[in-house]
């Protein structure tokens, strides 16, 4: 095994330790509060508990947020959200089924949850114990209690060898591989508690369905009003001109035949005009650059213009569909308009990269932030568009930045 191995080994260990560590705790945290939790529910006979119940449950839930998303993290398996933290009567709060399932994971996690990640976070350690365990003869020496009392079979360095070495190397193995195995038998149980049901998932599918295709419906109409405005406005207001402009040169063809060159002129000018607000127009709907240069090119030349001193990181695509290339390629540029707008930005970063079947764009700067929809940034727009496509667009913004605007769309074929 070379020195790059060991340490991602080591590093692996390390992660799961940890996770096993903050399992524990929140073990330790339920273990508190489930018993204050039962109080309340005998409280709300008299109505005190009535005032003080919602406000654990929503603890609880926080809980249980937090470790859907560590379990989430070790299973490499999304967590499934389990909606926003609810709020308002005890009535509202068990109504919310996520509540339900916070209580059937809550016990176990109190219980099993604190043992487990106890376990895993010690055993990290072992490699260490045994070193401290193997140079105690050194320390005390004469001390013989001490050293039975510790079980240290250890009185010089001939012992130390052939009774520590063995013993620190089985430790270290047993330090490698412990943590991850019990991390993963947490996570996995903690995801099976918190999952919700095949028709919960199935519901919130549906309604999330129906929201996108509302927005994907209002999205199609504002464009189509939008296309037909610009075509009334500005290209047919051109059309009518260059008719006018043609019918009084025919007209004065026969009187005054020195005066139709000056019309023919402007008449071949505004039909340079009209062509030019119609690639506009296309280029607005479906920019050709996409289809000449593909997304990493077209989003290139985008950060190569940005106002702003922009870097683009782009990996490997793949074959992606036309409608995801579009949204994708809309959501970066209105995004980058933004910071160049809005954002007070001194730079800016597009890293787009293809992890399996999900293309993910994200756009960073380090301007002042506080970006929120509806505060005529076009993230509403930028959001219908990339949910018409099934895609998720998530926007971090604090006051005083950075802006972190990430894009995820599937694109599988």
């Amino acid at each position: 095994m070379d020195l790059s191995t060991a340490r991602t080994y080591v590093a692996r260990s390390g992660r799961a330790a940890g996770y096993c560590a903050t399992v524990s705790a929140r073990g330790l945290a339920l273990l508190v509060l489930l018993p204050v939790l039962v109080y309340s529910a005998g409280l709300c006979l008299v109505g005190v508990g009535l005032l003080v119940l919602p406000f654990e449950l929503r603890l609880l839930r926080r809980l249980a947020d937090a470790e859907r998303t560590c379990s989430g993290r070790r299973t490499a398996t999304p967590a499934t959200p389990a909606g926003p933290h609810a709020r308002g009567t005890l009535m509202a709060v068990l109504s919310d089924p996520a509540t339900r399932r916070d209580l059937r994971w809550a016990p176990c996690m109190a219980v099993a949850g604190t043992l487990l990640g106890l376990i895993g976070a010690v055993i990290f350690l072992f490699p260490a114990a045994v070193l401290v365990l193997v140079g105690l003869w050194w320390v005390f020496p004469e001390d013989e209690p001490i050293k039975v009392m510790m079980n240290i079979p250890i009185d010089g360095w001939g012992s130390a060898l052939y009774v520590g070495v063995p013993q620190f190397g089985l430790s270290v193995l047993l330090a490698l591989t412990g943590p991850p195995l019990i991390a993963g038998l947490a996570a996995a149980s903690s995801r099976r508690l918190l999952a919700p049901s095949a028709t919960s998932v199935l519901a919130a599918r549906v309604a999330a369905l129906d929201r996108t295709r509302t927005g994907a419906i209002k999205a199609h109409g504002d464009e189509l009003r939008r296309i037909e405005r610009d075509l009334h406005d500005g290209t047919q207001a051109r059309l009518v001109s260059l008719a006018l402009q043609l019918g009084l040169a025919e007209r004065t063809l026969g009187s005054n035949p020195e005066a139709v060159g000056p019309l023919l002129t402007r008449a071949r000018e505004g039909a340079e005009e009209a062509m030019a607000e119609l690639r506009d127009l296309l280029r607005s709907v479906y920019p050709p650059v996409l289809a000449d240069r593909g997304l990493a090119g077209a989003l290139s030349a985008v950060v190569a213009r940005c106002p702003v001193p922009a870097t683009a990181h782009l990996g490997a695509l793949g074959e992606v569909p036309a409608q995801v290339e579009v949204a994708v390629y809309f959501a970066v540029t209105e995004a980058l308009t933004n910071t160049a707008k809005h954002s007070q930005a001194r730079s800016a970063s597009v890293t787009l990269a293809r992890a399996g079947d999900t293309l993910r764009a994200e756009i960073t700067d380090d301007g002042r932030g506080g970006a929120a929809e509806g505060r005529g940034t076009g993230l509403r727009g930028m959001r219908r568009r990339v949910e018409a496509v099934d895609g998720v667009l998530r926007v971090q913004s604090p006051p005083g930045g950075p802006t972190v605007v990430t894009v995820e769309c599937p694109c599988a074929s």
